[in-house]
């Protein structure tokens, strides 16, 4: 099957995209997206968040919440607020955040190739998040949130998002967030087919973000597969939503780490224990780590710079991971937290929060100690999928978001 194919998106008729377009459903709670959606009746939120238009309280994974999305979705439909391409395109996607600029194209991916490890995962994924995307995706016959993916360089498929570009966008729209997003169609038919040629010659494509998603549409491929006596493999439901960017062109940033107290140990202990592993050193001012094996420390009212011994770096692609080799030397056998996805006494931070909130947390006294980590690269990220490998909790965080409503994939 092909890697990646055009589809007929349901997207924001022409003008609309400023009412429509929302933040991704996992990035605000209910509260946070009532808020974001008050006084705003076409905003995405209604379809991705619909537990806002239902009681406070109610249970986020009642059936009657992937049934309001599925009435709120049909209510834009009916209002020509959307609307769904007559043929199958491919579209080119920006996302503009500050100075950073990042192009990518909007397509259908392969189910079959995410299956057969094609298009590569890194991450681990839970049974109730897959459970709730494959019933949101049932109960809109749609995949309304893409699925991040990245290319490896690709000369060719960079000159086509050069070239799209230059023409008149067919949506654009700056979000309340100050994130600039617009799509441009691709209907040429020679164009279309230069994309789908290029992308089938590359080795694989990397999930940047979306694991759930991708695992969510792979079950419901794989239900109504089953169900259908007359499955050519050419039906929808066999490819899923996706925004692939070039690799070159994504920005990770830092995924720091906080934790509640020194498992029983004085701040003298503390830099004692972990010296065995790393180099301490104070230092006057907030410390952000600008290279591999470095980390910034925070205790009340005082930076330092770690780097970790060299003899300490394994060649292994995970576990030579900064946030690898921190918990393997620190927050496991020094701090006493062995379960990152279970254990309590730690929590992360973004890095787009900047290190104020790694000092705020801490001189609150919610935190006794906070680590800025240096960001993990699209080298580090592939070369765990390359390998067959996860990565650890928390290891990457992606900015700029995608937006969700800008572009949905009818699955029948």
């Amino acid at each position: 099957m092909p890697l990646i194919q055009p589809f007929k998106a349901l997207r924001p008729a022409s003008g609309r995209a400023a009412e429509i377009i929302a933040p991704p459903y996992d990035v605000l709670s209910s509260v946070e997206a009532r808020a974001r959606a008050a006084g705003k009746p076409w905003s995405f939120l209604h379809i991705s968040k619909p537990e806002i238009d239902l009681p406070a309280g109610t249970d986020l994974y009642s059936p009657a919440v992937y049934a309001k999305a599925a009435e709120n979705l049909q209510k834009m439909l009916d209002a020509g607020v959307i609307a769904r391409d007559e043929q199958p395109c491919y579209y080119v996607y920006r996302i503009v955040m500050g100075s950073h600029v990042q192009t990518g194209f909007v397509a259908a991916a392969s189910v079959i190739e995410y299956d057969n490890n094609r298009i590569k995962r890194h991450e681990f994924t839970r049974p109730d998040k897959e459970d709730d995307r494959v019933r949101q995706i049932e109960a809109l016959n749609a995949q309304t949130g893409p699925v991040f993916l990245a290319y490896p360089a690709a000369p060719a498929i960079d000159d086509i998002l050069a070239a799209t570009v230059t023409g008149t966008p067919d949506a654009d729209a700056t979000a309340d967030d100050g994130i600039r997003h617009t799509l441009w169609v691709i209907r040429d038919a020679a164009t279309i087919a230069a994309i789908s040629k290029h992308f089938e010659a590359l080795p694989a494509l990397y999930i940047a973000d979306g694991h759930h998603r991708s695992a969510a549409a792979s079950r419901v491929a794989a239900a109504r597969r089953s169900a259908n006596h007359h499955h050519t493999g050419d039906e929808p439901y066999n490819y899923f939503l996706s925004v692939i960017f070039p690799d070159h062109a994504l920005k990770i940033l830092d995924y720091n780490r906080v934790v509640c107290d020194l498992n029983g140990l004085s701040k003298e202990e503390l830099i004692a224990r972990i010296s065995q592993a790393y180099t301490v050193q104070a230092v006057p001012s907030q410390h952000k780590p600008t290279v591999y094996g470095e980390v910034g420390m925070y205790l009340p009212g005082q930076w330092y710079k770690l780097n970790i011994k060299p003899e300490l770096i394994p060649a292994d692609p995970v576990a030579r991971l900064d946030v690898s080799l921190l918990t393997e030397h620190v927050l496991t056998p020094v701090l006493g937290i062995a379960d990152l996805r279970r254990d309590k006494r730690i929590d992360f931070v973004g890095g787009i929060r900047g290190l104020p909130e790694l000092e705020k947390r801490v001189n609150s006294g919610e935190m006794a100690v906070a680590f800025a980590m240096f960001a993990t690269t699209m080298h580090d990220l592939m070369s765990v999928a390359d390998s067959g490998q996860v990565m650890p909790p928390k290891s990457t965080w992606f900015e700029p978001k995608l937006a969700d409503g800008m572009a949905s994939h009818v699955i029948d």
